[in-house]
């Protein structure tokens, strides 16, 4: 797991590490065919030209990386992902490491971000989140050798370490609680259809409806913000199949339903059933107080950085399994009126 160096370019490249040193420096000693074609396979295998420099430096950078591909906006107002950074902080701050944190665009953003911090020798190691499927920040982690580890799976992350929970029976759970009080129209308002969670638990819900006949249940996706999740109610709860329980996939479209389903006259849960995935303070703070799932998502974001860090000192990449998420009952859920 060691970055790259001038030697690798120039093996790439198939010159002479002189050559490479006059292509980065701008010297002259090369043609400018060979200077190009040498500083994009440096920013291919992620070298920097700073990166002799800090080696010299230091031996560690003490710092494990984390680049969000999320809008700042929605991040200042998701519960999970501070939760899950304040149990990161926590478990490196013990070790005596610092948490560089990023926001990006897009994917190739993220794996850019990633070429610099470990050619620049920034990070150590970097935390994975939102695994999508066919994810390509997978291979070129690998490719780069830089030590990580994905919150998310269980497939889909090739060689790299990864910590991941139970969606599907987390949800099946939470569909036959659902059943059991009665409930037969159940629709789901799930987040972003690219994440590989997204997809397992689209796939587990719609099994499970149909093996328990359930025939108009449905799943809309949105975006894990208030106003999409709003939106997404607001169309269900005017369809002429109106569902009597709905399942978020986060606790802030959750809330955003249930004012949805206030505004249109309907009572929660005599009307309409809600339960919200990740259970938060804000789950209790309405009224009436949220069904949800939970589970310890502070100690969730601990586990991942003490594995990564597990990684980094050189043991080998883990698939671990962390805890379930279990369904908490409350006020927001009851069995169905007749209609």
């Amino acid at each position: 797991m060691k970055r790259p160096t001038i030697a690798d370019v120039a093996r790439h490249a198939g010159v002479s590490k002189g050559a490479v040193s006059y292509a980065l420096n701008g010297q002259p000693g090369v043609s400018e065919a060979t200077r190009q074609r040498i500083l994009a396979i440096a920013t291919e295998i992620g070298f920097s030209r700073s990166s002799a420099a800090r080696a010299l430096s230091a031996a560690t950078a003490g710092a494990v990386g984390l680049a969000l591909c999320r809008p700042a906006r929605i991040l200042g107002i998701e519960p999970f992902f501070m939760a899950l950074i304040s149990g990161v902080e926590a478990e490196l701050s013990a070790r005596s490491y610092a948490l560089t944190l990023q926001v990006v665009a897009d994917p190739d953003a993220e794996i850019a971000v990633y070429r610099r911090w470990w050619g620049e020798r920034r990070v150590d190691g970097v935390l994975v989140c939102d695994l999508r499927t066919d994810d390509r920040r997978i291979p070129a982690l690998e490719q780069l050798q830089l030590p990580a580890v994905v919150i998310g799976g269980p497939s889909g992350t090739g060689d790299l370490g990864s910590l991941w929970s139970d969606d599907e029976a987390a949800l099946t759970e939470t569909v036959e609680y659902l059943v059991a009080l009665g409930h037969r129209r159940i629709a789901r308002v799930a987040g972003l259809a690219d994440l590989r969670h997204t997809e397992i638990r689209t796939d587990a819900f719609a099994a499970l409806c149909q093996r328990l006949g359930l025939v108009d249940a449905v799943t809309v996706w949105s975006d894990y913000t208030g106003e999409e999740g709003g939106r997404a109610t607001r169309r269900l709860l005017s369809s002429a199949h109106r569902p009597t329980a709905v399942v978020y996939d986060n606790d802030v479209m959750a809330i955003a339903g249930l004012s949805v389903a206030q505004e249109m006259g309907l009572t929660v849960p005599g009307d309409l059933s809600i339960v919200a995935w990740d259970d938060s303070p804000l789950c209790r703070l309405v009224h009436p107080p949220l069904t949800a799932l939970g589970r310890d998502i502070p100690a969730y974001g601990a586990h991942a950085a003490r594995q990564l860090l597990a990684v980094i000192a050189g043991q080998p990449a883990s698939r671990v399994q962390d805890e379930t998420p279990q369904l908490t009952p409350r006020g927001s859920t009851a069995p169905p009126r007749e209609r």
